[in-house]
């Protein structure tokens, strides 16, 4: 599409989609305008009309009931009575002839059904006067009459004006109470001749009464205004007490006589007055409702068209205006956008390769990317004028982003050097810590040098966290395949309040040498996790077992978790992890999860956070089933000889504390067989010694060795241990090994009685489970 054709559409779309607005508008107002005047027109022409021919037609039947009871006794009234009835018939059948094309179905099917059902009235009046038909017969003809008036005045309120629909509801509902007192009014009129009425009769009567105060309490009342309070005095008229104190006379049971006939009280007298006084005033209710209801409708339509002279005045200016306002500025901006598309053409030719270059990590010279400009003239327009700033903004940025990936290099290298010899430290004063422990016996002193041994653990794993985040790998590397316990012992180790974290490992599965280190740091940094966000004591516990797609290791916590959306948001930088800038970053308290989620994208963990059954969180990580391999071939197993209560020391259990270990038991070498030295490394677990040859040579087939002792690190691979020094020579007829083993095993006897009994202190105490850097540095 060339530019005049993107101008023009520019200025086409708007007026043509404002000028269709208005004629969609327009219609739309002129088509209610013309129905809701048919409308109206219907109501004024047909339904003020009906109304007379409703209350003619009622006192007509009352009339014609009596004549029958009692022929000649109402033969002047009923002649006059119908005199009325034919004028305001007349007057229906000619107004209602109006056309109303726009009017609804059901109105127009009202007022056919009317005219046709009056045509038939001559002949039920002959039919009276000559006393050819019963009472029911023409009480039920009536009936249907003045029916069809009520259906046609229930479809004269289905309209579209709201106000109008809420007026009629109620109206048609006074128009049927009204209807009910003139039924019962008929009813009674058959009777009062004679004196006696029918049961069948009496039973038609009691449901025309019920129907009565039925209909105004729950259908009238409640829509009455403000305007109309005389009909709310309806109930407590005398009149109204005085109709229902007779209908509770005349409706008394009583038996009926031989004729089949109940006698009927001599009220007649009391009861016209009354229930005159009370139709009169449901005459008058119907008949003011009637006008309010023609007035409201008079009232929208004038509204209603003064909105449609209003609207379409304004909208057809309102087009007039953008059409021509349109024109003018797309001549204008077609003669200066030309220019500035010719000024751009250059920077879409540059710009996108010095992004280019440098997300691809490539130098961009500041110098090489300037372009001279010759748009910068002060007394150009305002395009000129965004032309010069374009091209000014695309050299600032491209200076700016130039600017800042060199900085972040920079900063990404020099954190990496920093971290680096930082770890280089660490390892020299984990190496004078593991001689300072090999030199002291005394507990107290190895504790401390332990916690601090610990805290130094920690403190490398922190500083590879900078060495992660800074874009780098950790440097830590393994050669062989490590046992998972030993694993998470070493992530274990790590977390500060490491004596609160239970292990549990089915099976005994072993881990790929090149994913040791990474699974390390991603279970420390979770499980330091789990720690901090939950309350001391309860413990986090952490399981792990082998299953269909891998290795599977839940750190469970009985924290206060987090929200869906955290748990969402946590999961979501877990599948995809951003390119972290170390900068922005700083703040930002998940740090720890960008370095696991970093450490997982390389080895393609899986790592999921859910809500815990505890209330606090679990975290899920999947290790790769080509990460998880098997025990390499262990030498043949060394014997101990036992005494004491000559049981085998229990072996260790999927996550049995330490405190679950029995009373030491006393070693007893073969006689005349002298245990050779006892080399540090003899301790270490057969993966850790697996390939590695020993000092000394092979023992005896027949010594049986001591019972073996724990020592700093001997749970842990070779690859997690830093190197040991040499074991400073033992004085004469003394083993220092077994003296200092003896020493911490002592300790750890002394925190499990302690955890036993209960005997818990502060967090320096011994607590239930009290992990030694033995078993996690």
């Amino acid at each position: 599409m060339t530019l005049r054709t993107a101008l023009l559409v520019l200025a086409i779309v708007p007026s043509v989609a404002l000028a269709a607005l208005w004629g969609v508008t327009t219609t739309q107002t002129f088509s209610d305008y013309q129905r809701q005047a048919a409308q109206t027109l219907l109501a004024e022409k047909a339904g003020q009309p009906s109304t007379a021919v409703f209350f003619n037609l009622q006192e007509e039947r009352r009339l014609s009931a009596t004549e029958l009871a009692k022929p000649g006794s109402s033969t002047d009234a009923l002649a006059q009575q119908r005199k009325l009835t034919d004028d305001s018939v007349r007057t229906f059948l000619r107004e209602s002839a109006v056309s109303a094309d726009n009017a609804p179905a059901e109105v127009m099917t009202a007022v056919g059904k009317a005219r046709q059902v009056l045509n038939e009235l001559p002949q039920k009046r002959a039919a009276v006067d000559q006393a050819k038909v019963d009472q029911e017969s023409i009480f039920t003809y009536y009936s249907g009459l003045i029916e069809v008036d009520l259906n046609l005045f229930t479809a004269l309120s289905h309209v579209d004006n709201p106000e109008v629909n809420y007026l009629s509801r109620s109206q048609v509902a006074m128009f049927w109470a009204d209807e009910a007192i003139s039924r019962e009014d008929a009813m009674f009129a058959r009777g009062w001749p004679s004196g006696k009425m029918s049961p069948v009769d009496l039973a038609t009567v009691r449901g025309e009464v019920s129907v009565q105060g039925f209909t105004y309490l729950e259908e009238i009342q409640p829509y009455l205004l403000p305007q109309e309070a005389d009909a709310q005095k309806v109930p407590g008229s005398a009149g109204w007490k005085n109709k229902t104190a007779i209908e509770a006379d005349l409706m008394r049971p009583a038996l009926p006589d031989a004729s089949g006939l109940v006698p009927l009280p001599s009220l007649q007298d009391k009861f016209r007055p009354a229930i005159q006084d009370v139709k009169q005033q449901f005459d008058t209710m119907a008949r003011t409702r009637t006008d309010r209801v023609v007035a409201t409708g008079e009232d929208a339509i004038q509204s209603l068209l003064t909105k449609l002279l209003v609207t379409s005045a304004v909208g057809l200016a309102a087009v007039v205006v953008v059409i021509f306002t349109s024109w003018r500025l797309t001549r204008s901006l077609r003669r200066r956008i030309v220019e500035l598309h010719n000024r751009a053409g250059e920077l879409e030719r540059t710009l996108p390769e010095v992004v280019d270059k440098l997300a691809a990590g490539e130098q961009v010279p500041l110098a090489a990317e300037e372009i001279s400009s010759d748009y910068a003239r002060p007394d150009g327009d305002e395009l000129t004028r965004l032309g010069t700033a374009l091209t000014l903004a695309r050299a600032s940025a491209v200076g700016a982003a130039v600017r800042q990936a060199e900085q972040h290099r920079g900063f990404e290298k020099l954190l990496q050097r920093i971290a680096r010899r930082t770890q280089l430290l660490i390892g020299l004063q984990l190496k004078t810590l593991d001689e300072m422990e090999r030199k002291h016996e005394d507990p107290e002193v190895l504790e401390g040098l332990f916690d601090l041994d610990h805290l130094t653990a920690r403190l490398r794993r922190y500083e590879e966290n900078l060495v992660i985040l800074a874009g780098g790998q950790p440097q830590r590397r393994w050669r062989r395949p490590v046992p998972l316990l030993d694993v998470l012992r070493a992530a274990q180790g790590e977390v500060q309040d490491y004596r609160r974290i239970l292990l549990d490992v089915e099976g005994s599965p072993w881990l790929n040498e090149r994913a040791v280190g990474p699974v390390v740091h991603v279970l420390a940094e979770l499980m330091e996790n789990a720690a901090a966000f939950s309350k001391p004591p309860t413990p986090v516990e952490v399981r792990a077992a082998v299953v269909g797609r891998g290795l599977a290791v839940e750190i469970e916590d009985r924290g206060l978790g987090m929200e869906a959306a955290q748990y969402d948001a946590a999961n979501e930088l877990m599948r995809r992890p951003p390119r972290l800038d170390v900068l922005a970053q700083a703040d930002d308290v998940r740090l720890g999860l960008y370095v696991v989620a970093r450490l997982a994208a390389a080895l393609d963990l899986k790592v999921e956070f859910r809500p815990s059954s505890f209330g606090g969180t679990r975290a899920v990580v999947l290790i790769p089933g080509e990460l998880v391999t098997g025990a390499p071939a262990a030498p043949e197993p060394v014997a101990a000889v036992l005494i004491g209560d000559a049981d085998p020391l229990p072996a260790r259990t999927r996550g049995r504390a330490l405190a679950d270990l029995p009373e030491p038991l006393m070693e007893v070498p073969v006689p005349h067989q002298p245990p050779p030295p006892v080399e540090a490394d003899t301790l270490r677990p057969s993966w850790a010694r697996h390939g590695e040859p020993l000092e000394h040579g092979a023992a005896d087939a027949d010594f049986e060795p001591p019972l073996p002792q724990r020592v700093r690190q001997a749970s842990l691979a070779a690859e997690l241990r830093t190197p040991e020094p040499e074991a400073p020579s033992a004085p004469s007829g003394a083993n220092p090994v077994r003296t200092r083993s003896g020493a911490t095993i002592g300790a750890f006897q002394r925190r499990s009685r302690a955890a036993r009994t209960g005997e818990f202190g502060d967090e320096s105490a011994e607590s239930t489970h009290i992990p030694t850097t033995e078993d996690q540095s």
